[in-house]
């Protein structure tokens, strides 16, 4: 009987699974490099050191940076675009934005060449209204040039298909008739919501994606199957729920930020399990540092996201903001003299210097080498025997060192200071800066190298506490293994309330739920509940921006009643209020969009399952010198894992385990409970 779950998430260094055993709520760990520039090749070999019979695996949940770093690095299919005449260079011109915002000039190239956006007869009005019938002979001419110009993928991109998808759907069927790959996206199928560019804009990078995404899990899928896996393969999305394979091939740009997603997914579920309802999260990989905020237990969901400039998402995400301050992030000095780090990453091959690959440039990893933070002779990953400190501290020197007048050390603490200011930027960027105190909020570290800055950032932002969990280093797995399954829904209503059909956004609603329900249905997952939710974009008439209100909707064994005006009214009142603490006089109320969402609340595991069952005194593990700040300190080195529950470590103090380390600063102190966190927090002995 199969028994095992497994969470997998491919980061830009390390590939990370998290394996639970159903039958008595263990849990392992693997951490392994990232293979470039196919991930399949880490995916596979993760699992394999901890699941030798693939047969025992129920259900394998994968986080994928693949659409992602197709998009950062421009790598993925030849597209083509067919749309409506006059509309061809929407993708080009965008919203007249620049990638400088005080900057007077700046280039763009959009994904799908001009010379592979053809234009046909066609036009839908906005009231749905078909003016011109498409002309289906000049979309199959169209159809044949793409791909005599090599295209393997296409986007049918016509005006107004929201309001009537009637001439899309009409020539998304004769491109089908002689297109030689399954991979078509049509705007109304993808986004069908107003406003022209970001419908086209997601549904061209969804084109653009669907080679890469569907091949690379096509390989993941068949080597599984060869190797005896007759589980459930599913992926997360960016929303922090999961939906199956055949859903992300045909929607593969809902997967952009997937494994960040998890994580956050995870952080959530361990803090609130812990009784913390607010916490800000800080996942820092090789390549980012991760961050997002979750306030009364609620992650921050956005409706849309640029993965680069220009290139637009409009699909709803966990709201996660990236910066390029990974572990292996390179350090360097600028002309005028200023240290900087990043966004350049050495990533998982060659890596930080002191890995030995090639690299000559120094990264934080090095720093923290350097300053004897990271044991060298026992680094993360499995994979080399010991790091090279000597070539770290060259290196450091000679690109850091001799530009500042400083010698190797305070080079290194150098590199971690501006790092860690980074870091601290970005937390009160997504806290002070969007009206949250960031004393009210824990911080949770994950990811590889998280635990080791989390003693700065509880100083230099002022939060009052750090939780770790207990595999920091797999936080983002174990999220796939935690999250729902969530399927989401929009159609553009662009009503004015006291003008709203009700009945007709209850069909739209319903429509909704009966497309979710179908796709809960199908899954192989054994679901504890059904949660239907709705929302509406809603603006006062001649405002741009929209708020999001959310609708309290009575459903009747799964039939949706449908909402009053005034229910309506009254509930935008309350979300407008809220967000900008007045109403106007007079304001006439207009509702843009519906948005739904059906989830299937996976179960969830026991965390306490997690906590280590020793007991007595913690006792180090060894001593080494450790730098910090100005000095050298004598720190008792554990062995995290083995720390029974309750224990308390004075700092300084150093906890380390196969997927992390644990860096206690000399003011702070270190407590486990009862879920095996380890909570950080002003020593009591220091107060």
């Amino acid at each position: 009987m199969s028994t095992r779950m497994i969470g997998v998430d491919v980061g830009g260094t390390f590939t990370d699974i998290f394996v639970l055993n159903e039958t008595d709520g263990t849990a392992s760990v693997a951490k392994v490099p990232t293979t470039r520039p196919d991930q399949s090749g880490g995916f596979l070999d993760g699992i394999s050191q901890r699941v030798t019979d693939l047969s025992e695996i129920s259900v394998v949940v994968h986080g994928t940076t693949a659409g992602t770093n197709a998009l950062l690095e421009r790598k993925g299919a030849t597209t083509g675009v067919i749309c409506t005449e006059g509309l061809r260079d929407v993708l080009e011109m965008r919203r007249r934005d620049r990638p400088r915002t005080w900057g007077l000039r700046g280039d763009f190239e959009p994904v799908v060449d001009r010379r592979n956006r053809l234009e046909v007869p066609e036009r839908t009005l906005a009231d749905g209204t078909i003016r011109t019938p498409v002309d289906l002979e000049a979309v199959r001419a169209a159809a044949r040039l793409l791909q005599a110009q090599g295209c393997d993928a296409v986007a049918i991109l016509f005006a107004n298909a929201y309001a009537n998808p009637e001439n899309e759907a009409a020539a998304v069927a004769a491109v089908r008739e002689i297109w030689q790959s399954p991979h078509v996206s049509a705007s109304s199928e993808i986004l069908p919501e107003i406003r022209e560019f970001e419908r086209f804009s997601t549904t061209a990078l969804n084109a653009y994606l669907q080679p890469e995404v569907s091949g690379y899990l096509d390989r993941l899928e068949r080597a599984l199957t060869s190797g005896g896996f007759d589980g459930e393969f599913m992926i997360v999305q960016s929303n922090g729920g999961v939906m199956a394979v055949d859903t992300a091939c045909r929607l593969p740009v809902r997967t952009a930020l997937s494994g960040p997603a998890a994580g956050v997914i995870a952080a959530g579920y361990i803090a609130s399990s812990a009784g913390f309802d607010n916490v800000i999260t800080g996942d820092m990989g090789g390549t980012s540092f991760d961050v997002s905020l979750i306030s009364d237990g609620h992650s921050m969901l956005s409706p849309q996201t640029a993965i680069d400039f220009g290139m637009v998402v409009r699909t709803p995400m966990i709201e996660i903001t990236t910066i390029g301050a990974g572990g292996g992030s390179i350090a360097w000095v600028d002309k005028g003299g200023l240290l900087n780090i990043g966004p350049e990453s050495a990533g998982s091959n060659p890596g930080p210097v002191a890995y030995g690959l090639g690299n000559t440039r120094p990264t934080v990893t090095d720093a923290n080498v350097v300053l004897g933070r990271i044991d060298p002779d026992n680094p993360i990953g499995g994979k080399l025997e010991r790091l090279d400190v000597a070539a770290a501290s060259e290196a450091i020197d000679l690109h850091v060192g001799r530009s500042l007048s400083l010698d190797t050390v305070q080079a290194a603490e150098a590199i971690l200071r501006v790092a860690n200011s980074r870091m601290a930027g970005a937390i009160r960027l997504v806290s002070i800066e969007r009206g949250f105190d960031p004393k009210r909020f824990a911080f949770m570290p994950f990811g590889g190298g998280g635990a080791l800055h989390a003693g700065a950032m509880l100083k230099d932002v002022g939060i009052a506490r750090a939780i770790v969990p207990r595999y920091p280093g797999v936080t983002s797995a174990m999220g796939c293994v935690i999250a729902d399954m969530r399927q989401d829904f929009v159609q553009t209503i662009n009503s004015l309330v006291g003008q709203l059909d009700v009945t007709a956004l209850a069909a739209f609603m319903q429509a909704h739920v009966n497309q979710g329900l179908a796709m809960l249905d199908a899954a192989r997952t054994r679901f504890e509940s059904r949660v239907l939710s709705f929302e509406l974009d809603m603006a006062y008439v001649g405002q741009t921006h929209t708020v999001s209100v959310p609708l309290s909707v009575r459903t009747e064994q799964n039939s949706v009643l449908p909402p009053t005006k005034a229910e309506i009214e009254a509930a935008f009142d309350a979300a407008y209020e809220t967000t900008f603490g007045r109403l106007l006089e007079n304001g006439v109320r207009r509702i843009l969009n519906l948005r739904s969402a059906v989830t299937g609340l996976r179960p969830k595991f026991d965390l306490r399952a997690l906590a280590p069952t020793g007991e007595g005194a913690p006792v180090p593990r060894t001593t080494r010198n450790v730098h910090f700040g100005a000095d050298w300190y004598e720190t008792a080195i554990y062995d995290r894992l083995a720390l029974p529950v309750g224990a308390v470590i004075q700092g300084p103090a150093i906890l380390e385990q196969p997927d992390t380390t644990v860096l206690v600063e000399p003011d702070l102190q270190a407590r486990v409970d009862t879920f095996g966190n380890t909570i950080i927090e002003p020593s009591k002995e220091q107060s």
